[in-house]
């Protein structure tokens, strides 16, 4: 039906902008989504593949990317000892193998003990030509300059608006905002994606994507009516075919329920959301014993007992692993290719079809 069409500014932004076609009946037109992301980054699809410890190698972002996504190599996964950051630009290159299509780095900057190599991971972004860079973390207004300086694009993830207003002054392109229903570090202040995304939509001047908790079309369509540009996935990318990480834990991903997570690291201010399991629960009852000691819990959390169960021994029960609340939505181990063609498809019928039928006939 034509009725309520010319009123439908949701459909209308989605649209191609010459005015010919903005007449089409709906029916008659069959294309791609179209945003800010999408045409800024020259991609078929307004999704991408957010940073994900000892998951986002070359072989991820290359599958993303491929399917008409942006792919993004995890930095601080790859850029490490014995190599450091020459593993990196090995990574990049071993990309560029696999995809002629645009992705990304991400580059974290959180607490810990020792700092990584962090100017040494941007020196090699810049020779190697990245041209996208996926940022989080604390203080990054040195990292966004130097990234600005050199003419990459920076799509900064944050967890407050106040934090993505922040980000825009220093000269961040895009903005994630991260709603405490990611996996990983949702910050410390509980905010989910329904309030988060509507205050991002009043309040910044920047364009932004929708990060944790998503998994479907129907909450990417979701995204794009709240001013979303598109979606920052990371848990829904792990149950892929293409995941570089063993299929003993993409398989647990399937019969995850929604409740399976949980935070640790509460206490030292640093909250991570992470698979529900004994060693978890472990880390919350000595944080709960000896709040802030993180020489208590560490032999829990460290990073290698994560690869560990990544790489090797897919035993989702021994290590502490991060995933958002959208474990609870994964079905099934599809290829990167068919997730998005499939999310997208779903998105464009909800809003050609659903979100136009809900408009009453003058």
């Amino acid at each position: 039906s034509r009725s309520g069409f010319h009123s439908g500014s949701l459909i209308r932004r989605l649209l191609p902008s010459a005015p010919r076609l903005q007449q089409l009946p709906l029916p008659f037109i069959k294309m791609p989504l179209k945003t800010k992301l999408t045409e800024a980054l020259g991609i078929k699809y307004p999704i991408i593949q957010g940073g994900m410890h000892y998951v986002g190698y070359a072989e991820m972002a290359a599958a993303v990317s491929n399917a008409g996504g942006l792919g993004v190599i995890t930095a601080l996964t790859v850029a490490q000892p014995p190599k450091g950051k020459e593993a990196l630009r090995e990574e990049i290159r071993k990309c560029r193998q696999l995809t002629d299509k645009p992705f990304g780095v991400n580059l974290t900057l959180l607490p810990v003990g020792v700092p990584p190599d962090y100017d040494g991971i941007i020196q090699v972004c810049i020779e190697e030509g990245i041209k996208i860079m996926e940022t989080a973390g604390r203080n990054p207004e040195k990292v966004i300059k130097k990234l600005k300086e050199n003419g990459i694009f920076v799509i900064h993830k944050c967890v407050a608006v106040r934090h993505a207003q922040t980000a825009a002054r220093m000269g961040a392109d895009f903005i994630s905002m991260d709603g405490f229903d990611c996996g990983g570090h949702p910050g410390e202040e509980d905010i989910g994606n329904w309030v988060l995304l509507a205050q991002a939509a009043q309040e910044l001047k920047i364009p932004f994507v929708a990060s944790g908790g998503s998994a479907t079309g129907a909450q990417l369509a979701a995204a794009l009516a709240m001013g979303a540009e598109g979606l920052n996935m990371g848990t829904r990318f792990m149950a892929t075919v293409e995941a570089p990480i063993h299929q003993k834990i993409k398989e647990a991903m399937v019969r995850a329920k929604i409740t399976d997570t949980m935070h640790v690291l509460r206490s030292l201010g640093n909250t991570e959301r992470v698979y529900k399991n004994e060693v978890a629960m472990k880390v919350r009852a000595i944080e709960a014993e000896k709040p802030g000691d993180l020489n208590a819990i560490y032999p829990y959390i460290k990073g290698d007992n994560y690869r560990v169960s990544f790489q090797e021994t897919g035993d989702a029960e021994s290590s502490v692993w991060s995933c958002g609340q959208s474990i609870g939505l994964i079905k099934d181990i599809p290829t990167c290719k068919d997730l998005l063609d499939r999310m997208c498809a779903e998105a464009e019928d909800i809003i050609r079809n659903r979100l136009s039928s809900k408009l009453s006939k003058l």
